[in-house]
């Protein structure tokens, strides 16, 4: 069982890093201004981002959504820099797990700021600590295999393996995917 744990992760790990790759095609969109952004984000803003990789192309598919993308600003609260910049966010990523990231990487894409009503400091923080402590954990590639599942008409499985396909993600508290 072991090694097939073993394999599943490595061909998890080859089919993120494939995923990733930009895909073709033109982005016409309003680049991120940046210094806009600076000023107004605060610690838990959720930011959405289309995104211009591969598995963005697939999750803008499958969800119908102009989104594929989505992260947790945690800014100066999160006592650290980055590069310099305490403009910082928490993403879940494919390959990378739950890490953090500079603003700047998200200046040439397209974004949407949601910040939850009524969340006051003290929410806002517990949200931040909260995200904070799950940083290292794992990006839950078991969802990446149950999102192609979707483009596939009948899996290329035995039939009765079929119905055990039908949970999203595994279930494990120490894995994650972005929205999460």
């Amino acid at each position: 069982m072991r090694l097939v744990s073993r394999l599943a992760q490595r061909l998890g790990n080859a089919l993120a890093r494939y995923l990733n790759q930009p895909s073709r095609g033109p982005y016409p969109h309003w680049p991120a201004d940046l210094d806009t952004l600076r000023r107004i984000l605060r610690p838990a803003d959720v930011v959405l981002v289309e995104g211009r990789a591969r598995i963005s192309t697939a999750i803008k598919y499958l969800t119908q959504s102009t989104w594929s993308h989505v992260a947790l600003y945690v800014g100066e609260y999160a006592g650290r820099t980055l590069e310099g910049s305490n403009h910082l966010l928490v993403e879940a990523d494919t390959e990378l797990g739950i890490h953090l990231f500079d603003l700047r990487r998200l200046g040439d894409l397209h974004l949407r700021i949601c910040r939850p009503v009524g969340l006051d400091d003290a929410d806002a923080h517990r949200v931040v600590d909260y995200v904070m402590a799950r940083l290292g954990q794992h990006y839950d590639l078991r969802n990446i295999f149950d999102l192609a599942r979707y483009l596939l008409p009948a899996p290329p499985v035995p039939a009765a393996w079929r119905r055990r396909m039908l949970a999203l993600g595994s279930g494990d508290p120490t894995r994650a995917i972005c929205s999460t």
